[in-house]
């Protein structure tokens, strides 16, 4: 159930939009502005004359929307983490577009039903369509206090409403417009602030977090890169749990060639939040520590694994720095078997009693896998007399929905398969090539993080075997067969594509998955020969090693927890089906109380 709630709630990255430039925004408020004072003076007399002064007289409005707008954003919400200069102006422009608009439509009611009282009325009802919004957006996404919100959200609004009655209507009417105007004003800020709070739950209440904090929270991070809004949430909803991180290092002659970093740490929940950095994050501390190659694949974890904060990355990564410490040696190694049972498709290699595996549904969905696997899989390593076993999720094929109990079956028996084909070998000595790539022309809007792909190779018992580590949130279905494939020409054996399921690829592009798996914006051809060359450079440099593996467990470290991402993920979901019904019934409602209000004047 719980990961139903993620995907809808994922789904809602659909729903984000862009704005404009700045400079493209003046432009369309000068255009606006000019339009309005223009079609204002139509109204009065069509003629050369009206035209020009219209055109005059828009010149002035936009003077005028542009000083409001300057501060708006550049002095009373200076200092505001999301709201400025730019979203100050695109908030202008829609209302002013709305009360342009309503003052057409009032001048053909007015000519429809020979009323000039008509006019004003119609104009108030538009005013309180563009007053709705300010309230709304300065409401939800501004940092700032309730005074400056509702002082910013009429003000400019305002000024353009009274200059626009001024340049074309008499005295009297303009007086009678500026009190409807501000009955709608008064309807628009209670239907919102009514509105918002009808968007708050029980759910929402018992957690301690608002919709709107929620909402506010994550715009800040994704147009800002904030990240200490959306963190403080976390923290307040974490729970602390004891983690481990499982190391596998090999080194010859010449020391330390590569290590293997599999943390029992999702990484998320997106782009620079929480642990969404942490597969690369560790394995920059992890070369600089060790001066070789580090390679981070995904672990068996979930959302629920999600670190809360930036500060506790850093306990993470400090406790691994500092612990790590590789002292007993195997020189000996089986080759890579793989057993395919009901769509799963587990591969295997024994380094002396250490079992590493990698676990994939590809071609078919797979996406974070039960955290039951674990226990599975260690128990039957250890019926093979094995002390250790590290499982890798290889989180490579996506192309659809994803049953994670399902997965379990399939997997569980696969593994069965190839711990007894593996355990079943003999094994001798081995030796270990390594080698990483970092494309330059691929970015995370691409799907592919700033960590690049990494290469394992190793040739034991006659075979040679490849990990491919690819710094991104999975794969197309199928380029993991194309990859593997390409790889055959270089004498590959068998092996596997491996993603190290990092968020920092995550809300930074708007589709409705949120992100591009590998595959989806990159060229397939480039990304295979960037990983043939890494490839090629780790057979070249094989030669002879021994291994030796760490566990590293980190205690209290601050996760979302699976109540908590599942409760998130709900309101996330709900709140934005909340939002759509709840805009229908309350804003249709106050229009219309206002309509009748003004029908009574």
């Amino acid at each position: 159930m719980q990961r139903e709630h993620v995907e809808r709630a994922v789904s809602r990255y659909s729903l984000l939009f862009t704005i404009p430039s700045y400079e493209k925004i003046v432009a369309l408020l000068f255009v606006q502005c000019v339009a309005a004072g223009v079609l204002g003076q139509i109204q009065i007399s069509a003629s050369l004359q009206s035209l020009a002064w219209g055109a005059a007289v828009g010149l002035a409005f936009f003077v005028a929307t542009f000083v409001a707008n300057y501060v708006t954003g550049n002095v009373v919400l200076k200092n505001d983490l999301i709201i400025g200069l730019r979203r100050c102006s695109f908030v202008s422009l829609a209302s002013n577009l709305i009360v342009t608009v309503a003052s057409c439509v009032a001048s053909l009611a007015s000519f429809w039903f020979g009323d000039a009282t008509v006019y004003p009325k119609v104009v108030a009802v538009g005013f309180f369509a563009a007053l709705s919004i300010c309230f709304l957006a300065y409401y939800v996404l501004s940092f700032t206090s309730l005074a400056r919100v509702i002082f910013v959200a009429t003000f400019q609004p305002t000024l353009f409403l009274v200059l626009f009655l001024v340049s074309h209507l008499p005295f009297a009417i303009v007086g009678r417009s500026m009190f409807y105007a501000l009955m709608a004003g008064a309807l628009a800020y209670v239907g919102v602030r009514t509105f918002i709070a009808e968007m708050e739950t029980s759910r929402t209440r018992s957690l301690g977090v608002t919709s709107v904090k929620m909402f506010r929270a994550f715009l800040a991070n994704w147009t800002e890169g904030l990240v200490k809004p959306f963190e403080d949430v976390l923290e307040r909803l974490s729970e602390e749990r004891d983690v481990t991180v499982s190391l596998i290092a090999f080194r010859t002659k010449n020391g330390l060639k590569t290590v293997m970093v599999v943390p029992a740490i999702h990484p998320g929940p997106f782009k620079n939040i929480g642990s969404s950095a942490v597969p690369g994050m560790i394995q920059a501390a992890m070369e600089k520590k060790l001066g070789c190659v580090v390679s981070v694949p995904h672990g068996i974890s979930g959302h629920e694994l999600d670190l809360a904060s930036q500060d506790q990355n850093n306990k993470l990564i400090s406790h691994i720095v500092e612990s790590v410490k590789f002292t007993e040696f195997s020189d000996r190694a089986t080759p890579f078997e793989t057993a395919k049972i009901g769509g799963a498709t587990v591969g295997c290699q024994l380094f002396g009693d250490c079992g590493l595996v990698t676990l994939t549904l590809a071609p078919e969905t797979m996406e974070d896998l039960p955290l039951e696997l674990n226990d599975i899989v260690l128990r039957e390593a250890q019926k093979k007399g094995l002390s250790r076993v590290v499982a890798v999720d290889a989180h490579n094929s996506i192309q659809g929905h994803f049953d994670a109990e399902k997965a379990v079956e399939p997997i569980t028996k696969a593994f069965k398969g190839a711990i007894e084909l593996a355990s079943s070998r003999k094994q001798s000595r081995f030796e270990v090539g390594a080698a990483k790539v970092v494309p330059t022309e691929f970015s995370v809007k691409d799907g592919m993080g700033p960590s690049g792909i990494t290469v394992t190779a190793f040739k034991a018992g006659g075979k040679t075997t490849v990990y491919v580590t690819v710094d991104g949130n999975n794969m197309v279905s199928g380029l993991r067969e194309k990859i593997l494939d390409s790889l055959l020409e270089l004498g590959i054996n068998g092996g596997e594509v491996l993603t190290t399921d990092t968020h920092v690829v995550n809300a930074v592009v708007l589709n409705e998955m949120g992100y591009n798996p590998l595959g989806k914006a990159i060229d397939h051809q480039k990304l295979m020969e960037h990983i043939k060359h890494a490839t090629t450079m780790a057979l070249q440099n094989l030669e002879p090693a021994e291994v030796s593996w760490q566990q590293v467990t980190v205690q209290d470290l601050k996760v979302i927890g699976e109540r908590q991402i599942d409760e998130l993920s709900l309101i996330t979901d709900e709140g934005a089906k909340r939002a759509k019904k709840t805009s229908v019934l309350v804003f249709p409602a106050f229009g219309f109380a206002l309509v009748v209000l003004l029908s009574l004047f």
